[in-house]
């Protein structure tokens, strides 16, 4: 995937593009992504990234305060890391689980 042109080109893996996000993911308290999913959703296109995820969240959590949380970081961390503007994060929360 092409991230940015400057007398070259610089391309970064979907794996790393993945890490990213889960690690964006992951520093937010009591979320994670949901496991089973073969791929993230996590698109890089002409220097603009989108992302699909779907959450599992600790039950008790402000559901529309930990989402934004996720968005916020996945967005930072992929316009820091790559150089990209970020479009879209839509997250789901697909299930609640106890702490």
């Amino acid at each position: 995937m092409l991230v940015h042109e400057a007398g070259g080109s610089v391309r970064v893996s979907e794996a790393a593009l993945s890490e990213i996000v889960r690690r964006a993911v992951a520093s937010v308290d009591g979320v994670r992504l949901r496991k089973g999913r073969r791929r993230l959703g996590v698109e890089l296109e002409e220097g603009r990234a989108s992302a699909e995820l779907r959450l599992v969240v600790v039950y008790g959590r402000i559901l529309p305060e930990v989402c934004a949380d996720v968005q916020e970081r996945v967005s930072d961390a992929l316009a820091r890391m790559c150089d990209v503007e970020v479009g879209d994060v839509d997250v789901t929360v697909e299930e609640l689980v106890r702490a």
